[in-house]
């Protein structure tokens, strides 16, 4: 049974960083892509990034580029989100999650989030002014 487990969020204050893990279990991990979603209170959830299978490949939202960085390490079945530079509207549950890849390599899909299969259950990410 596929299980996906998400950790490292916390309260910070704006301009601090996070690093947030998943921890995969339960499937063949290079099967898949993994993408890291969020949802703000009272909003929908939405897409922050992906990255394929091989990790050489990522693809980010407008909100994160050039402050977030995605990576995994394979051989863990672990994902990354590296957030850096953090604002009040990064607040927001965290999720990790995988989409089947199709034996696709060096592409990954951000939308529609429910082309992931797999979810974790969440990590709380606070950012105070």
């Amino acid at each position: 049974q596929a299980h996906l487990v998400e950790s490292g969020g916390g309260s910070v204050q704006t301009g601090g960083s996070l690093t947030l893990s998943c921890a995969a279990s339960g499937y063949t991990y290079s099967d898949y892509y993994m993408g890291w979603f969020r949802q703000k209170p009272g909003q929908d959830r939405e897409e922050v990034a992906c990255i394929d299978t091989s990790g050489r490949y990522r693809s980010y939202s407008d909100s994160v580029v050039g402050r977030f960085r995605i990576s995994q390490d394979s051989s863990k079945a672990t994902l990354y989100l590296q957030m850096d530079r953090l604002k009040p509207e990064d607040t927001a549950i965290y999720y990790c999650a995988a989409r089947l890849a199709h034996g696709i390599r060096g592409y990954c899909d951000r939308r529609p989030a429910t082309g992931y299969v797999y979810w974790g259950q969440g990590t709380q990410v606070t950012v105070s002014s």
